[in-house]
């Protein structure tokens, strides 16, 4: 673990391990009318559905290839249950799970309500000027069964004001290009960013792809004019700040 001095915004003006979760193979319609999703959330109300359960009330009905709840359980033990929430892009759940794209839009859409009314009471809140502060707030990807590149936008007082997972794979496998991560950036006016993966295999020994792709953000940064204050690497319950080139 390596525990950095306070992160400083200079003034820019110028411009894949899975783990298994137990599979559903029992279809709805087989199950008694209590054990039913949709009937269970009726008569018990939603706090009485496992997650799985809830994505496949949203989900409706699953595919000739795929039956609901087995669909909802691969989604969730494939992507991770809070890291689905940050998702944005229906195309990449549609590629990444083989799904239709009106259900990976229905997926986009719910997990954003729930997240916008989540984020509500955070953002503008969260104060980030350390690696380790940084590692408190994103300390939920220790657990992930794939890794996640994952970006936190701040203001100029340290603010969170967006959070979003970039992409999902090795970084040696996914091309991390500067304009999906700094794209967040310029839309929100975010003075700096931070940003994050995690290791399922609980190391934090940063590779050299991730060295390399570190560098190269924190050069698109420089021009941009939007501070790269830090890549952390998470593992098992810590962390690894990667060390960024000043000039």
């Amino acid at each position: 673990m390596q525990t950095k001095t306070s992160y400083a915004i200079r003034d820019n003006d110028i411009i894949s391990i899975d783990s298994e979760m137990e599979e559903y193979v029992i279809r709805v319609k087989d199950l008694p009318d209590g054990e039913k999703p949709r009937e269970k959330l009726m008569k018990y109300g939603p706090d009485s559905l496992t997650s799985v359960e809830l994505l496949a009330v949203l989900l409706g009905v699953g595919t000739k290839k795929e039956e609901v709840l087995a669909m909802a359980g691969r989604i969730f033990s494939e992507y991770g249950e809070k890291a689905i929430a940050f998702q944005k892009d229906p195309s990449t759940l549609q590629r990444d799970f083989d799904l239709p794209l009106a259900k990976a839009c229905q997926i986009v859409a719910s997990f954003e309500l729930g997240r916008r009314f989540f984020q509500k009471s955070r953002i503008g809140q969260v104060t980030i000027r350390t690696s380790r502060q940084a590692f408190e707030y994103l300390k939920d990807m220790s657990d992930l069964p794939k890794e996640h590149l994952r970006g936190v936008y701040l203001n100029s007082h340290y603010k969170v004001i967006h959070d979003e997972v970039i992409s999902v794979g090795s970084l040696t496998a996914n091309i991390v290009h500067p304009r999906e991560v700094f794209r967040p950036a310029i839309e929100r006016n975010a003075a700096a960013i931070l940003i994050a993966h995690n290791h399922p295999s609980g190391s934090t020994k940063p590779t050299q792809s991730d060295i390399i792709v570190t560098k190269q953000l924190a050069e698109a940064g420089k021009i941009l004019g939007i501070e790269l204050l830090d890549h952390i690497v998470v593992g098992k319950r810590k962390f690894f700040s990667i060390p960024i080139e000043r000039r």
